[in-house]
């Protein structure tokens, strides 16, 4: 079996994270009827999260982490140490959005494993992709 190049491998990496976060809001807004609503701030309007918001945001984050990457493999040896430290600081951080913007508890759940199961996709995949200089 031939390996496959890095840019293949990131393209699978960020199309694999866009499939698992839709996997993840049909199961919770089709088979378990979670209304998806978020308010970004109080006050504001809620919004209702449907597909395509979620594959757009997933495939900026996937193609955002990806450009990030191939940036820090040009600037330092060490590019997938510091890729990988900067993206659990950044899910850290993103876990907050949905415990304060999700409308009901089912919402904030769906959100929180949204981000996760993006993670779980990416991170692994794209730090495996890094190329030592």
């Amino acid at each position: 079996m031939a390996a496959t190049s890095p840019r293949s491998a990131r393209f699978l990496a960020v199309l694999g994270t866009v499939a698992a976060t839709l996997v993840v809001w049909v199961l919770a807004t089709v088979l378990l009827e979670v209304k998806l609503d978020a308010q970004m701030k109080p006050g504001a309007a809620v919004q209702h999260i449907g597909p395509a918001a979620v594959v757009i945001a997933s495939l900026v984050v996937g193609l955002a982490a990806w450009a990030l990457l191939a940036l820090l493999e040009r600037l330092t040896a060490r590019a997938r140490r510091v890729w990988t430290v900067i993206a659990v600081v950044v899910l850290v951080l993103s876990l907050i959005a949905p415990l304060q913007s999700g409308v009901t508890t089912g919402a904030k759940v769906t959100l929180l494993c949204m981000h996760l199961v993006a993670a779980a996709v990416l991170v692994p995949a794209l730090a495996r992709s890094a190329v030592r200089r």
